[in-house]
């Protein structure tokens, strides 16, 4: 592998120790879309001026990518210069010290499994580890609990759209639904969507399994723009 590569990943990570830039980034990744600079200034709390330097920084890093478009319905002279507007990047940065390559491994396992037909022990397997997590997490959840609310009933189930968002999918709320922004599992359900996709949907449903208290139902939805996976509420599950 290339050492300029690792380098260039640990840059543009440390960049967001800035709290301003990890405001702004936060703020580009949530919104789901394009931003402006007015927006994320805004959003952040910070001038316009100090918002597009730092958002200038992310894109230069790669962790954002920029474009130019005219905000409004105006076009023709008079109708101002093109807004610069801001997204979240579609590479992905990643950097471990020491290096490792548990991609590439993951690549080998998914095709072995994929050769061998072993999509439905793979799924089972999925499940019971997302019903073991689920599980430790309520687990965790009641034990946090001090004596007088452990003593005033059954405890609620954590939040689901917490519980996803540490486990890196992104979750916002859609109507009913909650959708996932992001796939962990992205770059292998590229390669092997079937088999990675099937996967990532019982790992959700194990985990909501492992929960309790009837936190909602995965199901499958395919998008380009997002996971697969989406969880429909207890009172929406038609």
């Amino acid at each position: 592998m290339d050492g300029a590569l690792p380098d260039r990943d640990l840059a543009a990570i440390g960049l967001l120790q800035d709290p301003v830039r990890r405001a702004l980034y936060g703020h580009v990744v949530a919104s789901g879309g394009e931003v402006s600079r007015n927006q994320a200034a805004e959003a952040a709390g910070v001038a316009r001026s100090l918002a597009a330097f730092h958002l200038d920084k992310l894109v230069e890093a790669g962790l954002l990518e920029a474009s130019f478009r005219r905000l409004g319905d105006r076009r023709g002279p008079g109708a101002g210069r093109p807004a610069k507007l801001y997204r979240r990047a579609a590479g992905e940065v990643a950097a471990t010290l020491p290096p490792r390559t548990y991609e590439t491994a993951a690549h080998l396992l998914a095709e072995t499994v994929e050769q061998a037909g072993a999509d439905l022990e793979l799924q089972a397997a999925a499940r019971r580890a997302g019903a073991e997590a689920g599980r430790r997490i309520a687990a965790e959840a009641a034990a946090a609990l001090g004596p007088a609310e452990a003593a005033a009933g059954p405890r609620p189930a954590p939040a689901v759209e917490q519980v996803l968002a540490a486990r890196g999918y992104e979750p916002y709320p859609d109507g009913a639904a909650l959708r996932l922004r992001n796939c962990p599992f992205a770059n292998l359900s590229a390669e092997f969507p079937v088999l990675v996709c099937a996967m990532n949907l019982c790992l959700v449903e194990g985990l909501l399994d492992g929960l309790g208290q009837d936190p909602g139902r995965a199901v499958m939805e395919p998008a380009s723009d997002r996971c697969c996976v989406a969880v429909l509420s207890k009172d929406n599950q038609d």
